[in-house]
């Protein structure tokens, strides 16, 4: 094997150095044992981050957070918002009876509290409860209560029934 090993000179040394058989191997070795280090590493990264995924929120969560959109629409004095929550279907308990569609719920805001274009006080929702009926829909109840405007506080019960549909939870029955 003579004439394979160049005889390469060190300069800290100040001598020719040979480099034996074995130093490749160490060389490989080392080298072999960077790039397991490395793809070790990055499979754990890898991995920490696929379980750091984000849990999807429970359907309960998923009600409240439609259902403080409401409010918070309201509350901004945007209609289409507050509506959001509704199916195009839903259905509201009126004085006469169960009456229907998102159009029919968006007359009685008009005609009601949004006679000016905007609310005059300030909604909000206390003593909340979702009860699941299954795995797509639930029963929420609770108390509206108004607020500010130079107007005495309102407030009163509501009933809503919800169902899972493609865009999220919505509102199918309300009884405010």
């Amino acid at each position: 094997m003579q004439g394979y090993y160049e005889e390469t000179e060190v300069s800290l040394l100040s001598e020719k150095y040979v480099p034996y058989p074995v130093d490749d191997i160490i060389n490989r070795l080392i080298s072999n044992m960077i790039k397991i280090v490395c793809c070790a590493a990055l499979f754990s990264l890898l991995s920490v981050i696929g379980l750091a995924r984000p849990k999807p929120a429970s359907a309960e969560t998923q009600i409240r957070q439609a259902l403080d959109s409401t409010s918070a629409g309201w509350n901004r004095g945007n209609l289409p918002q507050y509506l959001g929550a509704y199916t195009p279907y839903a259905r509201e308990m009126g004085p006469d009876g169960p009456r229907g569609g998102v159009e029919v719920i968006e007359n009685t805001m008009k005609n009601g509290f949004w006679k000016t274009g905007r609310p005059l006080q300030i909604l909000r929702y206390e003593h909340v409860d979702v009860r699941m009926l299954g795995k797509a829909n639930a029963l929420v109840t609770g108390q509206y209560v108004l607020s500010g405007g130079g107007k005495p506080d309102r407030s009163g019960w509501f009933t809503t029934v919800w169902a899972k549909t493609k865009d999220g939870w919505r509102m199918i029955f309300d009884h405010s």
